[in-house]
């Protein structure tokens, strides 16, 4: 259960991240390598980021929104907000709106400073 929930986080946001790019329609040779990009809506900022690790639904966690932003990925806050979770994500994997068993937890912390363009 726990390989299958990272995998299909790795997926998804690679499936994010690869679409983005082909919208771009050109490489990115900024920031720091060929990781997923996170929107801040808050801050108007682009963040690099990894991901790390799958995590059990305990806790508190901010949502990250794939298909949504300039770069696919976008989330209300980021570093230096008070409201920032330091990476602690959840995406709505079953559309229901709330944190759930179907859903997918993980830890993918953004990546400062944060940049004006993807």
């Amino acid at each position: 259960m726990r390989m299958t929930t990272t995998f299909t986080a790795i997926a998804l946001i690679t499936a994010v991240t690869m679409g983005s790019a082909a919208l771009a329609k050109q490489p990115r040779d900024t920031g720091r390598g060929t990781g997923p990009v996170v929107y801040v809506t808050s801050q108007d900022l682009f963040y690099d980021s990894i991901v790390l690790t799958d995590l059990s639904a305990n806790g508190p966690f901010q949502q990250l929104f794939p298909g949504e932003g300039p770069s696919g990925l976008a989330t209300e806050h980021g570093p230096g907000d008070t409201e920032y979770l330091g990476g602690r994500w959840w995406v709505d994997a079953n559309e229901t709106g709330v944190m759930d068993d179907g859903d997918v937890y993980f830890l993918c912390p953004l990546l400062g400073p944060g940049r004006d363009e993807i």
